[in-house]
């Protein structure tokens, strides 16, 4: 039988660290985990209505990239080599490659670049309106994250540099939706 996620341990306001330890629901690392599970939650919604395959895909990196990225808050520097010895996946140069990669071959579609704001769900397609709210929800976790005193901070230097990578992702991703995936006049 699996463990149960109705222990009660919370119901006083504090909650359990990976690897032991515990603190307030109100700690900055738990707001961080937060608003980066919020952005992972958002990111399955952009996986079931974007259109684009390559676009669902990049997404479900980084969704895989985001449960890693609250695996290095919750174990907190003082669990790093932990973390890392026991197995579980970081969040390295190579995923902030891959990003970048992905941005600059969506930014080459685009041979003219972008002159407007963008205007969420404009263009009718659920997809592209989804990603901007995703967008969002990534800066605010990245502003979460940085907001981190340096005692609670991954010592990990490619984590706010995904976090913004990834949003500038999300932005161009629902441009390449709303350009081949516009929904139908009404």
């Amino acid at each position: 039988m699996g463990m149960s996620i109705t222990t009660k341990r919370g119901d006083a306001g504090e909650t359990d660290l990976l690897f032991g330890g515990r603190v307030g629901k109100a700690h900055p690392r738990l707001h961080a985990v937060g608003e980066v599970d919020e952005l992972n939650a958002a990111l399955g919604l952009v996986r079931v209505h974007v259109q684009l395959s390559s676009i669902r895909d990049t997404v479900a990196r980084a969704q895989g990239d985001l449960v890693a990225l609250m695996g290095l808050l919750s174990a907190g520097p003082e669990n790093a080599a932990r973390y890392e010895k026991q197995g579980f996946q970081g969040l390295g140069a190579d995923a902030l490659e891959c990003l970048s990669d992905e941005c600059t071959a969506i930014e080459s579609v685009f041979v003219g670049g972008f002159t407007d704001w963008s205007m969420p769900g404009a263009k009718g397609g659920a997809g592209a309106a989804w990603l901007e709210l995703a967008r969002c929800i990534c800066r605010r976790a990245e502003r979460a994250v940085v907001a981190l005193p340096p005692e609670d901070l991954p010592l990990n230097p490619h984590l706010v540099p995904w976090l913004n990578r990834l949003s500038d992702f999300l932005w161009l991703a629902a441009r390449l939706e709303e350009k081949y995936c516009e929904a139908p006049e009404q």
